[in-house]
């Protein structure tokens, strides 16, 4: 009797432990996440926002605003003169400088300025740092006095920021700028031509005329 129920017994823990391992093996995996359907920006490792894009194309309004305050913080440097002479254009949210002048802050400050104004992603400085030369400033200081010392042009003298900017580099002199008529940019370059030591006068001033000037012209 005792070794009938010790047999049944063993057959029982027999059956269990079968039960246990199939149960084991049969258990599914654990199921992989599904895919996310979240499209939210990516961030930089760091979880930085990413910056706009410099080559962006801006709105009309947007551009003329960008055109504005980069003009004004050029015009606004502090040791920007009629020596000098800068220009630039705008890709998108990139500022492109160019130009010439006498002093290297002119260049650093004119880089510093311009980052500063929203909406500029990068500053390309291409702006030219003339180099020192003794004689250049001699006909720098020399065709000034001839052209702002003359009597149709002492007009542009008095002005905040001469429009005349004469730009001499190895005894070669650009007259950039804008003047009010065709007649004050001939004599400019006529002006210009007769001080000595120069070997070539290029006269690239704008013709644009006052708004005083556009009036009369209406009547």
């Amino acid at each position: 009797m005792h070794s009938a129920c010790r047999t049944l017994g063993f057959a029982f823990l027999v059956m269990l432990c079968f039960v246990v391992l199939g149960s084991t093996q049969q258990t599914p995996p654990a199921p992989s996440p599904a895919p996310s359907n979240d499209q939210s920006v990516q961030t930089k490792p760091n979880g930085a926002a990413q910056p706009q894009p410099a080559n962006e194309t801006l709105s009309p309004e947007s551009q003329d605003r960008l055109v504005r305050e980069v003009r004004h913080e050029l015009i606004m440097l502090p040791y920007y003169g009629v020596f000098d002479t800068l220009s630039f254009r705008i890709e998108g949210r990139t500022v492109i400088l160019d130009g010439q002048v006498v002093e290297p802050v002119v260049k650093s400050d004119a880089g510093n300025s311009v980052k500063r104004i929203e909406g500029v992603e990068k500053v390309v400085n291409n702006i030219e740092v003339l180099p020192p030369s003794p004689m250049d400033d001699r006909i720098r200081r020399a065709v000034y006095r001839s052209i702002y010392s003359f009597g149709p042009l002492f007009k542009y003298g008095g002005m905040a920021v001469p429009p005349i900017h004469i730009i001499v580099k190895g005894g070669r002199v650009t007259l950039d700028g804008v003047v009010d008529s065709e007649t004050d940019k001939n004599l400019a370059g006529m002006r210009a031509n007769q001080v000595p030591g120069t070997f070539q006068i290029t006269n690239n001033l704008r013709v644009v005329p006052s708004s005083g000037q556009g009036k009369k012209k209406k009547k």
